[in-house]
């Protein structure tokens, strides 16, 4: 089952309609106080294939999911607030944008949701407006940039391939030098193998249409400057 290729070029102008569109409003299974447009069953956008979509100029629709590494992080702020209250957060690689709506429910002043699909940026700011907050989106690529200006950095599921997670890892450790960054990871095969100290685990259920078990043991690293720590 798939969408008809007229539909998806008619929406390909318009992110947020082919969001709106495409999924149905729901909760992640380990942050239940959170709502976010998800793809599901019952959408057609759960059948797409990766390349019905690349044929479209269209990257997989990740910000369509709740990842593991996502929803760990997004409990591990809602439970301890303190980590976002008062700080200007960058959300890396934001998808849905749920970790940084977590961010905001803690006290965060802003919040940056990055996310180079623009997609995912429409999203992201749909999702926000669904718990009643406000994300600063953006689909523009940070990790050339200088990275000031935040006291939190929070990196869902961002270690899934390569050369991404190398530029990925480089920068988020230049950061970590002047802000805190955690990183929420189900064990994917490019997540750094040192340089970061264990701040919780979770048990996350998951799909087996995206994960090889219905459940994943998911952590919430803190990344420190280099890899000697």
């Amino acid at each position: 089952m798939s969408l008809p290729q007229e539909t998806i070029a008619a929406h390909h102008v318009d992110p947020a309609a082919f969001v709106v569109a495409n999924t149905a409003v729901d909760s992640p299974p380990l942050v239940p106080e959170i709502k976010l447009r998800l793809a599901s069953a019952m959408v057609p956008l759960w059948h797409l294939t990766e390349a019905e979509l690349e044929a479209t100029g269209q990257p997989p629709p990740y910000w369509a999911f709740a990842w593991a590494g996502g929803q760990a992080m997004a409990r591990y702020l809602l439970d301890n607030p303190e980590i976002a209250a008062g700080k200007r957060v960058l959300d890396l690689g934001s998808g849905s944008g749920l970790v940084g709506i977590a961010a905001l429910k803690c006290g965060a002043t802003a919040v940056t949701a990055a996310d180079t699909d623009r997609f995912a940026a429409a999203a992201a700011a749909i999702n926000a407006d669904l718990n009643g907050v406000t994300l600063d989106c953006t689909d523009n690529d940070l990790l050339d940039g200088p990275g000031l200006g935040w006291n939190l950095v929070v990196a869902g599921d961002v270690f899934f391939e390569q050369p991404m997670a190398g530029r990925m890892e480089a920068w988020l450790r230049h950061l970590a030098g002047a802000a805190t960054v955690l990183i929420g990871d189900p064990g994917r095969t490019y997540l750094p193998k040192t340089g970061l100290v264990k701040r919780a685990s979770f048990r996350v259920a998951t799909s087996r249409e995206l994960e090889d078990s219905d459940i994943r043991s998911t952590h919430v690293w803190q990344m420190m400057p280099n890899a000697t720590h």
